[in-house]
């Protein structure tokens, strides 16, 4: 049985710039700032919340169906997903839009500058939870506004267990949304910066907002993460990388794990290690998808990890 991964599918345009932004952004001159930044080094990614979700869980041997909306410029995507065998029947191409992307420009301190174009993804609400079969768990990640909140309803009337992952979306909603949204889903899953921000905004401590869901992820980075269930919060190791090369992506990767202990029934001290593991599976390499371990070398590196098996 298939998941379904709702959520932004976009390119990743990523350039270096060979200085810092400090030496050319005058403090006292902001107010007519006006800089060009020589970037001799450029690649551009595939990326997207559901795309990465979707990459990583086909990774670890799941069903992913991928829906989101796209634009004119989608063919490279679309043949790389079917390259990778990952169904695009719910992939919605809008006419006269581009597909949702981000320019990135780093410094050699690490600094970004990014601008953001959301482009179809705007437009995720004309795809329906109604137009699927056989779906069994779903996930509303990153995505158009109305998309988020009428999958999030549509996913509860259909009565398909999900995940609420509100990611970078969580300042486009009020407190009420959040809450109704909390209230629909059966899994929520943030970093610790939203979780401090979802509190914010509904007025209510994380321990009490996971009483409206079966369980409550909030994820720290390199300090762990930790999931409220059933009144406990059971603390999940960071796994450690081979390397650390690039962050981008790896809260996906960590839901796609949180969406494969799920689906296959593992406790929730599994399912979270697991999703730590694939987070620091994917920080190893640049990019959102190009990390390509088999399954076999997922269940090693959990092994190696963790003292323990899972298949």
């Amino acid at each position: 049985m298939s998941t379904l991964i709702c959520g932004s599918i976009a390119y990743d345009s990523i350039m270096v710039f060979h200085d810092r932004f400090r030496n050319h952004i005058l403090p006292e001159q902001l107010h007519i700032l006006n800089v060009s930044f020589f970037v001799p080094e450029m690649r551009r990614e595939f990326g997207g919340c559901a795309g990465n979700i979707a990459y990583n869980l086909k990774l670890l041997g799941g069903e992913p169906l991928i829906m989101a909306t796209v634009g004119d410029d989608a063919t490279p995507y679309l043949d790389r997903l079917d390259a990778l065998g990952l169904p695009r029947t719910h992939v919605t191409q809008v006419p006269g839009t581009f597909t949702a992307q981000a320019f990135i420009t780093t410094d050699l301190d690490d600094n970004q500058i990014t601008a953001f174009h959301p482009g179809a993804m705007i437009h995720s609400h004309v795809n329906t939870i109604g137009q699927t079969r056989g779906v069994t768990l779903g996930i509303v990640a990153p995505d158009g506004r109305d998309g988020m909140l009428e999958h999030s309803r549509q996913f509860a009337e259909a009565g398909i267990p999900f995940i609420f992952d509100p990611g970078q979306g969580l300042p486009m909603f009020s407190g009420s949304e959040l809450l109704a949204c909390l209230k629909l889903a059966d899994y929520c899953t943030v970093n610790d910066y939203e979780a401090r921000l979802l509190c914010e905004r509904t007025g209510r401590s994380i321990e009490s907002l996971s009483g409206e869901v079966k369980a409550l992820i909030v994820t720290r980075g390199g300090e762990g993460s930790e999931i409220h269930t059933g009144g406990t919060r059971i603390d999940i190791p960071c796994a450690v990388p081979t390397r650390v090369e690039d962050p981008t992506g790896c809260g996906d990767a960590y839901r796609a794990g949180l969406l494969y202990g799920i689906d296959r029934g593992l406790d929730w001290d599994q399912t979270g290690r697991l999703a730590s593991l694939m987070g620091a599976i994917k920080i190893a390499s640049r990019g959102g998808q190009n990390h390509a371990p088999s399954r076999d070398e997922i269940a090693e590196a959990y092994r190696k990890a963790f003292g323990s098996t899972l298949w």
